[in-house]
């Protein structure tokens, strides 16, 4: 009998691109949500399975639903939430339900405060690559995969990224810790969402659990280039086997960066420290999936990236111009010093944008701190209307600059930011564009 699952707040990212695996997979497929936006829209019309009408649906909640699917942009009160627990369904969020639907396969889950989105791709692309089989989640859209998420009737592995943020409304615990590990992966601890772990060891904590629940008979794979990760592996007594990694041997000629293993030379499409890094942490996970190094190294010579991280939006003999999802410091700060490792001798430019919670807030401020050293001239941009929809306190352009050091210009106006950047950016420099967000609408025609 074909199943039926009703997902609550349909147009998120990972739950519309769900819905469709589901759909795909034979589930009769409905949902609901206050709004959707492209390119959910377009892609849920597609496969018929866009909602009818915007809004909550109390109606839509029937006793014959199998599941019900709750995102995390629906709150606890949501009227089809409260038909749902009247009806006595079976409720998961998504990490429960990508649980649900792999817990008799080997799940390996990429943690970690950086780099989990191009590591997971990267351990995707080779399996695929070596015609292996397997079900996957993973925060970005993908050359090769119709869908961020995929299930399979007969694949013995899934691969997820494990996102630490909270699983839903009702379930505050990470999304990492719901989807049980056999292998495990954390490629770096640096504090983040400090609106949910208001301390850096409350943060911390959260990996320490997710190393700790990992089976006797599975792995911790991690950073050993990390010192946070390193002093929290150290401290473990657990019966999982540690697989530290570091950055391998690489060279870097005329922009190309070619890694060696075996005194054998790989040429790569991709480049920075960071990124040898996750390809490292990815080649750990890619053998407990059966693959050789040798397989490996073949197989990632042909990835080019992810969506948005360190994306070529310009390429010429004198310029390159990047667009990164970076946001957190670290993270600004492996990006930043991978272009100019790759270009060390051209001018770069870096400009940035106060995006999330964390970094708007005030005193998450001091931890930008040269975060842009590498850059020749950097910028930063945030906006006053963010703060005021996130209700938080205002900012002014003199103290974030001066938190950010190095010279850097602070702006609270993208058509200051964008004459800035005009000014700077003459076609013979690199620009480096960094943002979770749409940097407020500003034109990137550079």
């Amino acid at each position: 009998m074909q199943k039926r699952v009703h997902f609550i707040s349909i147009g998120g990212a990972v739950m519309h691109n769900m819905a469709i695996a589901l759909h795909k997979k034979g589930y009769m497929v409905t949902g609901s949500d206050d709004e959707i936006y492209e390119p959910a829209k377009s892609r849920l019309e597609k496969h018929g399975i866009l909602p009818k009408a915007i809004g909550w649906n109390p109606q839509a909640i029937t006793a014959d639903l199998d599941a019900v699917i709750l995102g995390m942009h629906a709150r606890a009160n949501n009227p089809e939430l409260e038909a749902a627990k009247n009806l006595g369904l079976k409720i998961y969020s998504f990490p429960e339900f990508m649980y649900e639907q792999t817990q008799h396969k080997k799940r390996i889950v990429v943690g970690g405060s950086h780099g989990k989105t191009t590591t997971t791709a990267m351990i995707l692309h080779v399996l695929k690559q070596n015609q292996i089989e397997f079900d996957y989640l993973v925060g970005s859209q993908l050359e090769g995969f119709e869908t961020m998420v995929g299930f399979t009737e007969t694949s013995e592995l899934a691969v997820f990224e494990g996102d630490e943020y909270l699983t839903s409304a009702l379930d505050l615990r990470p999304k990492f810790h719901v989807y049980q590990a056999e292998i495990g992966i954390i490629t770096g601890i640096e504090w983040d969402h400090i609106n949910v772990f208001p301390t850096y060891e409350n943060y911390k904590a959260q990996f320490e659990i997710f190393a700790k629940a990992l089976p006797a008979n599975g792995a911790l794979i991690y950073c050993a280039s990390d010192n946070a990760v390193n002093e929290l592996v150290d401290s473990l007594n657990i019966q999982a086997r540690k697989i530290p990694y570091t950055t391998p041997t690489f060279e870097v000629h005329d922009g190309k960066v070619t890694v060696i293993d075996n005194g054998k030379a790989y040429p790569l499409q991709i480049f920075g420290t960071h990124n040898l890094q996750n390809m490292m942490a990815a080649m750990n996970a890619c053998k407990e999936a059966g693959i050789s190094t040798a397989q490996f190294f073949n197989a990632i010579t042909t990835f080019t990236g992810t969506a948005k991280r360190l994306e070529t939006i310009k390429a010429d003999k004198n310029s390159m111009v990047y667009r990164d999802f970076a946001h957190a410091p670290s993270k600004l700060k492996a990006t930043v010093n991978a272009v100019r490792e790759l270009y060390p001798e051209r001018e770069l430019i870096a400009v940035y944008e106060l995006h999330t919670y964390s970094s708007l807030d005030k005193a998450f401020l001091p931890h930008y701190a040269n975060s842009m050293q590498a850059a020749d001239c950097s910028a930063v941009l945030f906006s006053k209307h963010a703060l005021e929809m996130k209700k938080m306190p205002m900012l002014s352009e003199t103290e974030v600059a001066q938190n950010f050091g190095n010279n850097t210009q602070a702006f609270s106006n993208k058509e200051d930011l964008y004459n800035w950047i005009q000014s700077h950016y003459s076609g013979n420099e690199n620009l480096l564009l960094m943002s979770s967000g749409t940097f407020d609408g500003m034109k990137l025609d550079f």
